[in-house]
């Protein structure tokens, strides 16, 4: 195993190149750029201009910038803004506390929820129940996140008024756990909506596959409970593509947490990213294209080691 994942983290050397190297030229190839916030201002001359561009390493050619971006980035230094002269570490770093909070919410409920609903359609296959689980699956997976963070604040936040409509903390007050929570609730929700629809199905064929097995058949022949059959034999059997789901959906849960922090005004990750982008901050894009990537390529590592722990029968090469 441990040849393995030594392999694994060599294989992923070139993939994060590749995925440097691409990210770093979209984001030069785009329209404007850093220096366009200065353009705006009547009172900075050309002169000015041209002396911020050298200050900030953007007079020199883009694969230069390019090999003086990564030869920091991978010993350690990823860089400073260019608005502000702070470490892109710090601020990446300060952020991930607040994704990974709404990030672990969401997947939770979806997984618990999800599975539930995906385990009794399975066992419940053509029944009433079945048939409102995959139409609410379908609906789920038809709209898009913000919209449904959109109608979340309109009902539960203006007409209601049962939840902030944003933010972390309710501004001047106490920053109690109470107070997280509540502000917590509706990005959660919206985020983990989604995810359970995709869970309730993959469960529900996963468990469909297992459960028509032969030694489920005998399980039955032999007297066995429902819910023994259901937890000692064809939940475990059923629980690898599963497992192997849950490192495919990290880069969705990303891009889902950076709409749903954009709509929320939650100060995590997804927002900083927003902003940056909106401020053509390449230093904080490069850093937080390549701390996702790193986050995929071990979390698809940990499932397929997960998988492998489970189940004795998937060798790992």
């Amino acid at each position: 195993m441990f040849n393995y994942i030594i392999k694994r983290c060599l294989q992923a050397i070139p993939l994060l190149l590749g995925v440097s190297v691409i990210a770093f030229a979209i984001m030069h190839l785009a329209p404007g750029g850093p220096l366009s916030v200065y353009t705006l201002n009547p009172s900075i001359t050309a002169q000015d201009i041209e002396k911020i561009k050298v200050i900030l390493g953007l007079d020199q050619p883009v694969h230069i910038q390019y090999f003086k971006w990564a030869g920091g980035m991978f010993t350690g230094n990823w860089g400073t803004t260019f608005f502000g002269g702070r470490p892109v570490f710090d601020v990446i770093v300060e952020r991930i506390p607040a994704t990974f909070l709404l990030m672990g919410s969401g997947m939770g409920i979806a997984i618990l929820i999800g599975m539930c609903i995906g385990m009794l359609g399975a066992f419940k296959r053509y029944s009433v129940f079945d048939y409102l689980a995959t139409t609410g699956a379908m609906v789920a997976l038809s709209f898009p996140t913000f919209w449904f963070g959109l109608m979340a604040i309109y009902i539960f936040s203006l007409k209601l008024g049962w939840f902030p409509s944003g933010g972390m903390f309710t501004l001047g007050g106490d920053e109690d756990i109470l107070d997280l929570l509540r502000h917590l609730v509706l990005p959660t929700v919206v985020l983990s909506l989604v995810l359970v629809a995709q869970w309730s199905r993959y469960t529900r064929s996963s468990f469909l596959e297992v459960i028509h097995q032969d030694y489920i058949r005998t399980a039955r022949s032999k007297g066995i409970k429902g819910s023994r059959i259901l937890f000692r034999h064809a939940l475990p059997n059923a629980l690898a593509p599963l497992i192997a789901l849950a490192g495919v959906q990290l880069p969705w849960l990303f891009s889902g947490a950076l709409v749903t922090e954009t709509i929320f005004g939650w100060p995590g990750m997804g927002r900083l990213f927003v902003d940056s982008l909106t401020m053509k901050e390449y230093p904080v894009l490069m850093g937080m294209v390549m701390f996702t990537a790193i986050a995929v390529i071990l979390g698809n590592l940990a499932a397929d080691l997960i998988n492998a722990f489970l189940d004795p029968r998937i060798a790992l090469e």
